[in-house]
């Protein structure tokens, strides 16, 4: 009996330092970028838990709040995921009033009525996916960001095919686009796109510069969607070979018809293939209109002058044809890998109109249905705070926070689908250039966030939050939730924010590579048969 007490103790001895040490490793390496100089002045937080094990590996400020940038988007979409389910489609319809007389011709209005389906554009694939890329367009001019391959006006020109099918051929009433299901105008901060419930091409046109040979020459233009809406006024030149782009609208008058007359300019350096501005559209629903109208003619269907008097709104409807989108799990993915902002700021408005039958008062009942789910989810939306519904300043999560929710998500029957709508490291989204060549590329699935500002004093940037937070496959089998966030980093440039960003990725990296192994986790455990002597 002493001797297998001497021995059992050995074995804790032993494998108790073990364990201890793979976790003290793990944390090592955290505290490893957390107290790099560029922190000195900064706050950490971090979490580490091991779903496999169910227990927490590391835990730096794990209550404390921190500025959350764009991690808020795991919550805005997890929620609707939860809410609205992975499988739920919007239906864009097609309406008529009055008659379709023999000939073809509509003695009446066409309505078409927005479902808040924020994808009317070109990124709705033929397999039922939506199309992305890892900088998104509403970002360029500021960043590199960069439009889907693909006609903007696809869905459009489908709707004006159908009604083409349906027989009509000329329409002598009005061409309307009904934008009611909640109350638009909102400016999402971040891109300064509008919020709506019509959202074709995300509310954006994109204006591609193409080089001249030689510098200073002037360069090409392409503006996308070509709409009356909109129209430029080329003044870009081309830049030296070493130049940056730079590209800019210096005015924007609106045309007493509405339209707008923009001047774009800057320069695109020579040797480039193009470049890319954004303008971001004021009025959605008459851009939204003008698009399908301009559908309609490519459809050849001729739209004569609408009457003085159209048809009012409370005129019976009669359903022509309907766009289906793609299942709400593919709008969560693309909004989650690119870091979308107007997709993710218009959430709450949607939740709050389809599920809450609330035009006025969307974004309130949005957010109202989001938090009854957290807290039904165990987790405490009384101690985060939530802006909007991408992450603007004053949406604060922390750590412990985070990590019970991709927790709680993890455990769903749709947390795979979760998962997998996040960027992946070194791979997709907005994690595709980040430590490609490490050993923990492919394997960290998690969203990043940012919110920066300008330092006026020193000229540089205040980064006030960066973070990252998400699901890691470790080499030692087991899946774990990690949320990493720094607060307040003072730094010299742009550049710099992306090597904060690396550095959180490093963390991430570490996970997956010092997780304690399966050896010393099973060493934890001891074996029933050792418990006691036979």
């Amino acid at each position: 009996m002493s001797k297998f007490a001497a021995l059992l103790c050995t074995i804790l001895s032993v494998s108790i330092g073990a364990a201890a040490q793979d976790a003290g490793a793990l944390l090592q390496r955290v505290r490893q970028v957390t107290a790099r100089p560029m922190f000195k002045h900064s706050t950490f937080g971090v979490e580490v838990y091991d779903l496999t094990d169910q227990k927490t590996l590391v835990a730096i400020n794990p209550e404390m709040l921190f500025t959350a940038g764009s991690t808020t988007k795991l919550v805005t979409e997890g929620a609707a995921l939860a809410l609205l389910g992975e499988d739920f489609r919007f239906h864009t319809r097609v309406y008529y009033t009055g008659q379709i007389a023999a000939d073809g011709t509509l003695e009446g209005d066409l309505v078409l009525v927005a479902s808040g389906d924020p994808n009317l554009s070109g990124r709705v694939m033929l397999d039922d996916t939506l199309e992305f890329t890892a900088s998104d367009h509403a970002y360029a001019g500021t960043l590199p960001g960069k439009s889907v391959a693909g006609d903007p006006l696809r869905v459009m020109k489908e709707l004006a095919s159908g009604v083409l099918m349906k027989g009509i051929c000329r329409i002598r009433g009005n061409v309307v686009v009904d934008a009611s299901l909640f109350e638009s105008g909102h400016v999402e901060p971040g891109t300064h796109t509008t919020i709506s419930p019509v959202v074709l091409n995300d509310n954006v046109i994109d204006v591609i510069a193409t080089p001249a040979l030689m510098p200073g020459g002037g360069a090409t233009i392409q503006v996308s969607p070509a709409l009356h809406y909109l129209t430029v006024i080329n003044r870009v030149r081309t830049g030296r070979v070493d130049s940056a782009p730079e590209l800019a609208f210096t005015s924007d008058v609106t045309n007493d018809d509405g339209s707008h007359t923009v001047v774009l300019e800057g320069s695109v350096p020579a040797g480039v293939e193009k470049a890319q501005a954004a303008y971001k559209v004021r009025e959605p629903a008459a851009f939204a209109t003008d698009a399908f109208r301009e559908a309609l003619r490519w459809a050849t269907i001729v739209l004569e002058a609408p009457e003085k008097n159209s048809q009012a709104a409370h005129v019976k409807r009669t359903l022509l044809v309907e766009h289906v989108s793609p299942p709400f799990r593919e709008e969560v993915k693309l909004t989650l890998k690119a870091s979308q902002n107007l997709h993710a700021a218009t959430t709450p408005y949607l939740l709050g109109a389809i599920l809450g039958h609330d035009s006025g008062e969307a974004f309130t009942k949005g957010l109202g249905l989001e938090r009854h789910f957290l807290a039904k989810a165990g987790l405490e939306p009384g101690s985060v705070s939530q802006l909007d519904g991408e992450g603007g300043v004053g949406s604060a999560f922390s750590p412990d926070f985070m990590v019970k929710f991709l927790t709680y998500m993890a455990r769903q029957p749709y947390g795979n689908r979760f998962m997998e709508a996040l960027p992946v490291l070194g791979r997709d989204g907005t994690l595709a250039e980040t430590l490609k060549n490490s050993p923990a590329a492919g394997h960290v699935h998690a969203k990043t966030g940012s919110y920066v500002v300008s330092d006026a004093l020193n000229g540089g940037v205040m980064v006030l939050g960066k973070g990252l937070a998400g699901y890691v496959d470790a080499e030692n089998g087991h899946r774990l939730v990690f949320a990493a966030y720094v607060n307040l980093v003072p730094l010299h440039n742009m550049d710099e924010v992306l090597t904060v960003g690396e550095m959180l990725a490093e963390i991430a990296a570490s996970v997956h590579q010092y997780a304690p192994t399966r050896t010393a986790t099973a060493a934890r455990k001891i074996p029933k048969s050792m418990a006691k002597p036979n």
